[in-house]
């Protein structure tokens, strides 16, 4: 009898990441925009804290603290 060479193919063995790289980045881009929605909400609760005088200081008026558009907002 006679034996012929042939070589069988390796499995592939691809991670999770590379078959979905889309997941990967979903999941940090939500978790970045969750940290930045608890920063924001961090400080309208810091500036909801403070007087009238202490507002009046740095420049803010309590309208504007209570407003959802902030002088230091990226929007």
């Amino acid at each position: 009898m006679q034996c012929s060479n042939f070589t069988i193919p390796a499995r592939s063995n691809r991670s999770s990441r590379a078959m979905r790289p889309g997941l990967l980045h979903a999941t940090v881009t939500a978790v970045r925009w969750l940290a930045r929605k608890m920063d924001e909400r961090r400080n309208c609760n810091a500036l909801m804290e403070l007087s009238d005088e202490q507002l009046k200081d740095i420049g803010l008026s309590r309208g504007q603290t209570e407003s959802d558009v902030h002088v230091y907002s990226r929007y």
